[in-house]
């Protein structure tokens, strides 16, 4: 029978919990203070170690490094998790904030013990490729570059967490890549992985496509209709450019966050949805926050733990095994083509503002240009010279610029502002070399709003 220890100084809660772990199957220690606590583990080792962050005698926390090979989730309340986001820093397996759901709780408790007991599974497998240092599976994440190896680690940590996750970075860098790795590596892996772009939602439908609606709850709601939220039940909801969205939907969400519970629009009950949040965003939210174009509370909801994703230009030693990446799925099971010297030398001579998503389509251009499967420099677009700065720098994926002086974003202002009459969104992406949302993205930048009709 595994067994648990549970310290805590508040007398109802330890009786609460206590019954309902026993209710589970567990066997259940409890302390009041760390002195109990530390002559309760000494004397017979527990399983797990589930305690309060604040007690009589001290923090929990003391006890991580007192029994370090015994998995500790940390009880907090919502006004100290910045301190308990700290504790998992020093070695807790996980914490939960009070109060708290039981089934958040049981969930908590398995994923710490599970994670333990897989640590703890000897290897009986050869050894033929070095484990040690090969990555593992389910991130997807290219590179070997520190930046990219303690992003990865970052990742492995977090995602055995149910914490809420704020994904930091600029446009291209591979959030939702991110997103995917964290719900893949986690306890909710079997369940669904939904990605939502705020920024591709129109604002009038914002609500009802997150939340859901019920039958006639406006014009054209024949029938009712579950959200991407209860959707996402079970599993894992990616909200990306959440910058992006409406205060009406920032309030409904934050109320997701703090209840665990949505209302269709139009409806008048509440529905318990079960969704682990991830979002990302590339904008300043502090900065909108000043400017109350974001709610200060959701903001703080959603940083429970922040990763920021590296842009290409502060990992260089990634471009060529990237190149080689995307390359290999251009060609699929066809020859794959090779970069000349002057080619690989142009690539890492790059600063690349779009990021990873830049490079993908200056190699897809590459390929498609290259006659003999040998890509060169000039098929990429991209010049051989001095790096240039970063209001200079060529986008491969942009027709071939009229003014030789002319900067990239000067470029894409002209081109957007000359043919936006006479192209649709979809024509101009295609001309320009870029997805639609990459379009978007860069009008959000240069304060080119799409023309209403």
């Amino acid at each position: 029978m595994t067994r648990i220890l549970l310290v805590d100084d508040e007398a109802p809660i330890r009786r609460a919990v206590r019954r309902f772990l026993e209710h589970h199957g567990f066997e259940v220690g409890v302390a009041e203070n760390l002195a109990e606590a530390r002559a309760l583990a000494a004397a017979d080792p527990y399983d797990l170690q589930l305690v309060d962050l604040r007690l009589p005698d001290g923090e929990g926390i003391e006890l991580l490094p007192e029994f370090a090979h015994t998995p500790t989730v940390i009880m907090t309340s919502y006004a100290s998790v910045p301190s308990a986001v700290n504790a998992m820093k020093e070695g807790a397996a996980d914490y939960i904030a009070k109060p708290f759901d039981h089934d958040a709780l049981l969930l908590t408790l398995r994923a710490a013990l599970r994670e333990r007991a897989e640590r703890d599974r000897p290897n009986t497998e050869p050894d033929d490729e070095g484990t040690d240092s090969a990555p593992r599976p389910g991130l997807g994440l290219i590179g070997e570059s520190q930046a990219m190896q303690q992003l990865r680690d970052q990742i492995r940590r977090v995602a055995m967490t149910h914490s809420t996750v704020l994904l930091r970075g600029e446009s291209g860098t591979g959030k939702e890549l991110a997103a995917r790795a964290l719900h893949e590596l986690s306890p909710r892996a079997s369940g669904p992985f939904v990605a939502v772009n705020c920024a591709t939602i129109p604002e009038g439908l914002v609500e009802a496509e997150l939340f859901g609606h019920a039958q006639g709850a406006y014009t054209g709601a024949v029938k009712a209709r579950t959200g991407l939220i209860q959707s996402a039940h079970g599993g894992t909801l990616f909200l990306d450019e959440i910058g992006e969205l409406a205060p009406a939907a920032q309030a409904r969400l934050l109320r997701v966050l703090q209840d665990g519970e949505l209302r269709p629009v139009g409806s008048n009950e509440n529905l318990k949805v079960d969704v682990r949040l991830l979002a990302a965003t590339h904008r300043d939210l502090e900065a909108m926050i000043e400017e109350q174009a974001f709610r200060a509370d959701l903001y703080y909801r959603l940083r429970v733990l922040e990763l920021s994703i590296p842009p290409l230009r502060e990992r260089r030693e990634d471009i060529i095994p990237l190149a080689r990446h995307f390359l290999e799925a251009l060609a699929g099971s066809g020859p794959v083509p090779q970069l000349s010297h002057a080619a690989r030398q142009a690539l890492e001579s790059q600063d690349w503002p779009g990021n990873v998503r830049e490079l993908a389509n200056a190699l897809e251009r590459g390929w498609v240009l290259s006659p003999d499967g040998c890509i060169e420099a000039d098929h990429m677009g991209l010049s051989t010279g001095t790096p240039a700065r970063d209001d200079e720098i060529p986008n491969p994926a942009f027709p071939t610029r009229k003014g030789k002086g002319s900067s990239l974003n000067e470029y894409f202002r002209h081109f957007v502002q000359e043919n936006q009459g006479s192209m649709t969104e979809t024509e101009l992406a295609r001309a320009l070399g870029i997805s639609r949302k990459t379009l978007w993205e860069r009008r959000q930048r240069e304060n080119l709003p799409r023309p209403r009709g």
